[in-house]
């Protein structure tokens, strides 16, 4: 497969100055169970992120602690030396324990360390977005984030960072870093049946900032409706199409990141998410929020 940035779905974003493709990849899938160890299938792996570059794709997502420390060895891998078009956005701010659990990395030397992890294993010298991850793995929690968020700052004023962000954060979080720092983007959860920030998104696209949906397909519980599965039946396509679909037209500014660790998988997330939705399409679908 051999795309353009412009024929994928969705067209193009700017985030900051950096151009990339609305749809772009999750790499949180390369790894092994619950996000832990190497994949099962190692070149299968490398020839998935080889495909989304082949397919006109810009925009991959990561973590240092996904594995820990696998994906990103992954990308370099297949991809290094990188396209100047690719742009790799990482997020700090939680590790992993031998359990599996996230648990949190907020301390300012944490966050430095993680900075340096990230741009020793992708082979950078700059990385080009950073989102500060908040709250816990049920979700966002209340609280100041001034001190995590002011080190990042401090990281991108050396040149370490070019631009930031913040992810499963509340919308008082949300504005608490605007007044610290520019931001890019947001990225939180988000899908037709989780619509909790409706209101942050139509703020966000208003500011020209981006919102990145964490599990656009449900995550580990996949979406199910019977009004999602009636419009995709109607369409002749799957449900999780339309999800995807659902979501480019739900605002200009949502950036699409759906994982996988199967290339024809990866061709079918591409192209259900081209489908045109009517009008009768989408009223049916947002009776599902």
């Amino acid at each position: 497969m051999n795309m353009s940035t412009t024929s994928l779905p969705g067209g193009t974003w700017t985030l900051g100055d950096l151009t990339v493709t609305r749809f772009g990849y999750g790499a949180m899938q390369l790894t092994g169970p619950w996000v832990m160890g190497p994949p099962a299938d190692h070149d299968g792996a490398l020839a998935v992120l080889r495909e989304v570059v082949a397919a006109g794709i810009t925009h991959i997502d990561t973590a240092d602690a996904y594995g820990p420390h696998v994906t990103n060895g992954l990308i370099r891998e297949a991809l290094y030396p990188y396209a100047d078009s690719l742009h790799i956005v990482t997020k700090i701010g939680a590790d992993r324990d031998e359990k599996g659990g996230w648990p949190p990395a907020r301390r300012p030397d944490q966050l430095r360390k993680a900075v340096h992890d990230n741009l020793d294993r992708l082979g950078l010298e700059t990385l080009d977005l950073v989102n500060l991850r908040l709250g816990n793995a049920e979700g966002p929690l209340p609280g100041s984030i001034a001190e995590p968020f002011e080190t990042l700052v401090e990281l991108q004023q050396q040149g370490l960072i070019r631009h930031l962000g913040i992810s499963n954060a509340q919308p008082e979080q949300v504005a608490q870093a605007q007044s610290i720092a520019p931001i890019v983007c947001v990225q939180n959860m988000y899908n037709l049946a989780y619509r909790q920030d409706d209101e942050l998104i139509d703020r966000l696209a208003a500011e020209n900032i981006a919102y990145v949906p964490f599990f656009p397909l449900g995550g580990f519980s996949p979406l199910q409706s019977e009004a999602l599965s009636a419009v995709a039946t109607r369409l002749n396509a799957t449900p999780m199409s339309v999800a995807l679909a659902w979501l480019l037209q739900r605002s200009p500014n949502i950036l699409l990141i759906p994982g996988t660790k199967s290339v024809t998988h990866l061709r079918e997330n591409i192209a259900g998410a081209g489908l045109s939705l009517t009008a009768d399409d989408l009223a049916e679908l947002d009776k599902i929020g």
